[in-house]
């Protein structure tokens, strides 16, 4: 049921047009409530919470960040270090992160 709940909020958001996909990852994995979890995300961002699920402003914000975009073109961030700048910019564990540092050898 929780899965459900925060996909049907994030994709109501925009999902990863805006910030739905990061403010699902914050209510699944800090157990917030969405409006906890939006103004958590807001603030990290530098931005309200109506400008969350403003496309315009997102993708601007999410370029700048280097959380991934809806058409990476040419030499942006993409995978794995869209998770990395997202798990460094709102202070996430982000369990595959850890994985892969593990067996990388970064840990």
């Amino acid at each position: 049921m929780g899965m459900a709940v925060a996909h049907a909020q994030a994709s109501g958001m925009g999902g990863m047009r805006t910030a739905g996909d990061l403010v699902a990852r914050l209510q699944l994995s800090k157990k917030m409530r969405i409006g906890q979890a939006k103004k958590y995300v807001a603030d990290k961002l530098g931005v309200s919470v109506v400008e969350l699920s403003d496309p315009i402003i997102m993708s601007e914000v999410r370029a700048d960040n280097g959380f991934g975009i809806m058409m990476p073109l040419g030499k942006v961030p993409k995978g794995l270090e869209c998770k990395f700048n997202i798990a460094r910019k709102l202070d996430l564990d982000i369990n595959c992160l850890n994985r892969f540092k593990a067996r990388a050898g970064l840990a």
